[in-house]
């Protein structure tokens, strides 16, 4: 039988929702998860607002089997998803003796200051674990289903590293892609829709590209946990290509 785990990412930080930067962590996070069958089924941004990360962190927590966090666990004052996190789940929040070792330790190898703002990412909630940070020793931490990491996508990356012994997956979700040279979406459209019709445990969906040279086409992509299905389904996608006139090599 196969087994259907989500988890669901929150990303915090203004400066995601100004445009100043450039998320590449919801990608990274869908890509570690996919191999090990947890599929990414909602993504949402918000400012670092109190009220906005406690509410989404409440709904995603309760809607997905986990739910993965990145930014505002950093020194400065407007990074406060640690603070929220701690609201969430109703517990205390302080500086807590073991992360703040791996800071002292951290600076005192780089030969810099432990100061009260760099203190500040000991702070860690009532019962969470730590989770390593390999790049720049802070930690993030988890907290039930909730994994609390760095925006950074490089640091976020090595977080992940620490996770991944703690997840347990589904069944992996596989997907096929048949390119549908010269077509346009409007004339596979009514077919696209029958086929789905016929094979329900399996996901189409069609993605138009526009080529610098001037060709176009469509290619349609097949996802399934059902080996037998997809495999079924791709047959059937290329038999309509093949009717357009269009080989789906």
């Amino acid at each position: 039988m196969t087994r259907t785990v989500t988890a669901a990412v929150l990303l915090i930080g203004d400066e995601l929702l100004s445009g100043r930067t450039r998320d590449i962590n919801l990608q990274q996070i869908g890509q570690f998860l996919a191999p090990v069958g947890i599929d990414v089924a909602e993504a949402r941004v918000v400012r670092d607002d109190r009220d906005q990360i406690v509410d989404a962190l409440n709904t995603l927590r309760a809607a997905h089997d986990y739910v993965f966090t990145t930014g505002g666990i950093g020194p400065t004052h407007d990074d406060i998803t640690a603070d929220c996190v701690a609201a969430a789940f109703g517990v205390s929040i302080d500086i807590r003796d073991d992360a703040l070792a791996i800071l002292e330790e951290w600076y005192a190898k780089s030969d810099a200051d432990l100061t009260d703002a760099r203190r500040r990412m000991a702070r860690i909630p009532d019962g969470a674990s730590l989770i390593a940070n390999p790049v720049t020793g802070a930690p993030g931490f988890q907290l039930e289903n909730v994994f609390v990491m760095a925006g950074v996508p490089k640091i976020m990356r090595g977080m992940l590293e620490d996770v991944a012994g703690r997840l347990e997956g589904g069944t992996e979700t596989q997907s096929v892609t048949v390119p549908a040279e010269e077509l346009r979406e409007g004339d596979i459209a009514a077919a696209l829709g029958e086929i789905q019709q016929d094979f329900e445990s399996v996901s189409l969906g069609s993605y138009p590209y526009f080529n610098d040279d001037g060709t176009r086409g469509v290619n349609i992509v097949a996802r399934s946990r059902d080996a037998d299905a997809l495999h079924e389904a791709e047959a059937a996608l290329r038999r309509l290509v093949d009717a357009r006139g269009r080989s789906a090599s």
